[in-house]
């Protein structure tokens, strides 16, 4: 019984000890698994540090890089700011460089002057739109300057800037003066370009001469009647001689005669002075023109008389015109003593006139010598006159200037016809309409055939704007029947 007892007790004991064998191996194997996790646990801890001191340095690095790129965005604002000011500095330079570039070529353009520029080798390169006129071709540039112009004055003036660095002279192209002044304009690169300027003064030089010929002029015509007068008195004075009534009554309507003439030539060199000047007020008021031509040819009666002249008007006297009358009466006094001063004794002055719209048209023309084509313009210059011989010098020589004046003065003008347009004289001007929507015939500046021959009948002023009226009022009462 003891024996099992043992048995059992044995098999106890070794359970228990097997037991706590497995016991201390799981409990060894468990510390020897807390110890790994601690381990683990410790190694863990040391990576999150690693890994933390990594993140630290991490952010450290990105905020350094934030402010890298913080400053790197506030050196490309700076440089945005540079470029943008740049870009506006540039744009203004272009801007301003177009204002200069247009203000010089306004300025070089509206000169009167004319202006070019050249190289050494004497080709254009440059040139304002004065300058267009003058060359022969339209666009010059890049063509040699000697190739277009053919004048060697020209040339010698150009190249004598390359040696003077500015030089000037006066010559004469194709009839027109003109004062040439070049200016030699050296560059750094070594390049040189010569500026010419031309300045047209054919119009002072006619001026000139005619403030030259008008002193002469008036010199002369005073000199005729100053020594016409002396002459008499020298002989009303003379002591050797007893002086008769009849010829100290003769003297003194010499005296009185020249001393009207020098009087009305400082009357018309006032008047002209007046004129020009604007100082002569005139009221431009409707005017029947046939009565103005009938005041005007009444004050020429006594000259038409001397040399048996007729006149033929052809003036209907329904034209009206927008004039001062006093000095319209005047232009018709000197145009119609100018054709009383050359017309042959026993012919005829005709005057007319014809509306077309706006203007009135008045011919006067004569039987006498005409006027020369070359001087058509002349004519009206002061003291001018064509032919002295045939003239004698009768009048002052103003006559014309003063009706050119006074006809522009409103708002007309005035020209004469040559003799390549038809024989005899023939002076036309235009007046404003003072009824411009009356039809009328249209106006002809071409030749006009009127019978000025001898042995044309005529009639008086009156008779023949009678005549003319009547026709007119004929052919209108055939119309409205």
């Amino acid at each position: 019984m003891a024996e099992p007892l043992v048995a059992i007790l044995g098999v106890i004991i070794a359970a228990l000890v097997y037991i706590l064998y497995r016991q201390r191996r799981l409990f060894e194997h468990q510390q020897q698994a807390l110890q790994d996790a601690q381990r683990s646990a410790s190694s863990l801890t040391d990576a999150m540090k690693e890994s933390e001191r990594d993140a630290a340095r991490l952010r450290e690095e990105l905020a350094k890089e934030r402010e890298r790129i913080h400053a790197l965005r506030q050196q490309a604002q700076k440089q945005d700011l540079v470029l943008a000011n740049l870009t506006e500095q540039i744009s203004k330079s272009e801007e301003d460089s177009l204002q200069s570039k247009a203000l010089y070529s306004t300025i070089a353009n509206v000169a009167y002057d004319l202006v070019f520029l050249l190289d050494e080798d004497m080709t254009v390169i440059a040139l304002n739109k004065a300058a267009d006129t003058f060359f022969d071709q339209k666009n010059p540039i890049g063509e040699k300057f000697t190739d277009i112009v053919d004048a060697p004055e020209f040339d010698m003036i150009i190249r004598g800037a390359l040696d003077e660095y500015s030089f000037e002279e006066q010559l004469t192209y194709h009839g027109q003066y003109y004062k040439v002044r070049t200016q030699l304009m050296p560059y750094s690169d070594g390049k040189r370009f010569i500026g010419v300027a031309m300045q047209n003064i054919t119009q002072l030089v006619r001026l000139n001469r005619a403030r030259r010929d008008m002193v002469a002029n008036i010199s002369h015509e005073l000199r005729n009647p100053i020594a016409t007068i002396r002459l008499k008195i020298d002989s009303l004075f003379d002591q050797d001689s007893k002086v008769k009534r009849k010829d100290s009554i003769q003297a003194l309507r010499d005296i009185d005669t020249q001393t009207d003439s020098l009087e009305r030539m400082v009357q018309e060199l006032l008047d002209l002075s007046m004129i020009e000047s604007g100082q002569a007020l005139m009221k431009l008021v409707p005017q029947p023109l046939h009565e103005i031509v009938q005041e005007a040819v009444a004050r020429q009666q006594e000259h038409l008389d001397v040399k048996s002249l007729k006149t033929v008007t052809h003036i209907p006297q329904r034209i009206e015109v927008l004039a001062d009358r006093d000095h319209i009466r005047r232009v018709f006094v000197n145009l119609i003593g100018n054709a009383i001063k050359y017309s042959p004794e026993k012919e005829s002055i005709m005057i007319s006139a014809q509306t077309n719209e706006d203007e009135v048209l008045i011919s006067i023309f004569d039987n006498g010598p005409g006027v020369p084509d070359d001087q058509r313009e002349r004519i009206f210059e002061r003291f001018y006159q064509v032919d002295t011989a045939r003239s004698k010098r009768e009048g002052s020589g103003l006559g014309l200037a003063i009706s050119k004046h006074i006809v522009e003065h409103h708002g007309g003008r005035i020209w004469a016809e040559g003799n390549s347009q038809g024989s005899g004289g023939r002076f036309m001007f235009t007046l404003l309409n003072a009824n411009p929507s009356e039809p009328g015939p249209e106006m002809d500046r071409g030749q006009h055939d009127f019978p000025l021959q001898p042995g044309v009948v005529t009639s008086d002023l009156a008779a023949t704007s009678e005549d003319a009226e009547t026709q007119e009022t004929s052919e209108e009462e055939n119309i409205e029947a």
